[in-house]
Parts: C-alpha cells; sequence; structure tokens
C-alpha cells in the first residue's frame, strides 16, 4: 500500500488479546490508550471499549500517522432470528441508540450521530460476507427486552458498543472506513446466552477475532493493491 500503515482498530480487551495471540512475534509498541504494534501494510491498535475510547484513539492515530484508510474489526451481539453466531457483517451505517434527547431539537441531535460509511477503495465484493447493513451501538450491552423494539425501529441485526463512534470520527475526517463485525452472541426477548460468562465470551472473542483476521489475510481487501 502507499502512504504508510492502515490503522485495524480493536477495540474489547478480550477482542485484543486474541490478534496478540495470532501475533505473537510482533514487538508491542504504547500509546495513551495501551498497546499497538505493525505487521506488514497494517498498524493494530487497541482503543479500549466504549464510544469514549474508540472516538479518542482513531482521532489520535489520525493525527499522528495520517492513514488513508481505517479498518474496524470486532465482534458483536446479534439478535435472534436475524442472524447466526460466526456471522461477518459489513457495517454499511451505523448509529447510536443510546442518544437521548430531551430539549430542543431530538431528531436533529439523533441524526448528527448516524453515519453512513464511505467504502471507496475497499474490495468489499471480494470479502466472504453474511451481512451488509446497519449496525447499532450504545454504551452497554443489548437489553433483552429491548431486542424486539430495536428490531422494528431500527431492522437492526446486531449491536455493538464502538462502530458508531468509528464511522463517526471517520466521516468527520472525511476517510474511507471499512468495520467488519462477527456475530459472537445471539440475544432474544427472553435469553442473552453469555451475560455473566466473561469466559465464555472470551472464548466466542477469540473465534470471531481469528475468523476476521483469517478474511484480512486470505481476501483481496484494497482495490488496485496487492492486499
Amino acid at each position: 500500500m502507499q502512504g504508510g500503515f492502515t490503522p485495524i482498530f480493536i477495540n474489547a480487551n478480550a477482542e485484543w488479546k486474541a490478534v496478540k495471540e495470532l501475533h505473537p512475534r510482533v514487538e508491542l509498541q504504547y500509546s495513551p490508550f495501551g498497546e499497538y504494534f505493525t505487521d506488514k501494510a497494517f498498524l493494530f491498535f487497541f482503543t479500549g471499549c466504549g464510544k469514549s475510547n474508540a472516538a479518542a484513539g482513531v482521532q489520535y492515530v489520525i493525527d499522528r500517522f495520517h492513514p488513508k484508510y481505517l479498518v474496524n474489526l470486532g465482534t458483536s451481539g446479534g439478535f435472534a432470528g436475524r442472524t447466526k453466531v460466526g456471522n461477518v457483517i459489513l457495517v454499511t451505517e451505523t448509529l447510536m441508540y443510546d442518544v437521548v434527547e430531551e430539549e430542543g431539537n431530538a431528531s436533529e441531535t439523533f441524526d448528527s450521530y448516524r453515519s453512513k460509511l464511505d467504502l471507496s477503495g475497499f474490495a468489499i465484493d471480494k470479502l466472504p460476507l453474511d451481512h451488509r447493513g446497519l449496525m447499532i451501538s450504545a454504551d452497554r450491552d443489548i437489553i433483552p427486552l429491548e431486542v424486539p423494539g430495536l428490531i422494528k425501529k431500527y431492522d437492526a441485526i446486531a449491536a455493538d458498543w464502538e462502530s458508531a463512534s468509528v464511522a463517526h470520527i471517520a466521516k468527520l475526517n472525511k476517510l474511507p472506513c471499512l468495520i467488519l463485525r462477527g456475530v459472537s452472541d445471539i440475544i432474544s426477548e427472553e435469553h442473552a446466552e453469555m451475560y455473566g460468562d466473561p469466559v465464555f465470551y472470551e472464548q466466542r472473542a477469540g473465534e470471531v477475532m481469528e475468523k476476521l483476521l483469517n478474511i484480512l489475510s486470505n481476501a483481496v481487501l484494497f482495490l488496485n493493491t496487492g492486499f
């Protein structure tokens, strides 16, 4: 690739642990957010979880390394009946569903945090994908009783903590951004299969990240390049 490294943003602790285990020989470096390393044409950067860390980490990398493209890989919770564990979602649009405006123009505030991703330059037709579409994000896990409403209101199939934040910063900086999220668990109105079981999540996160990194390694990611 021309113009230096393309950053791969990783947000959750379990996701980052899996990435490091799959790159055991790299030299770790450190930022205010934690560890990062380079491998081939990529800079793998850990932001920490949540919208604030994700947004700040992405802007930090943009200001310091001046990338031409942004990539975010991670897990997501899928909605029962709409997706399956292990499915890979290409995020084409995001919104922050935990934004609540009680004063002023609520619709305007909400829409300001909705982002359509610029996917120009990415060879998305060559990626092995199960779904393409909207990802909803909030600084919290999915509340099972809210699942039917989230499906009805947003036609959502899955949710995470950071995609909307990463996409928002990409939009503000006018940078193409690829977000791939693997479904680590399924939530229905009645049941959340891994809540209260961090070991189970760590296992599933490892499986998801290995799958996403295999896509990164084996598929053509960028147009007009060898990567």
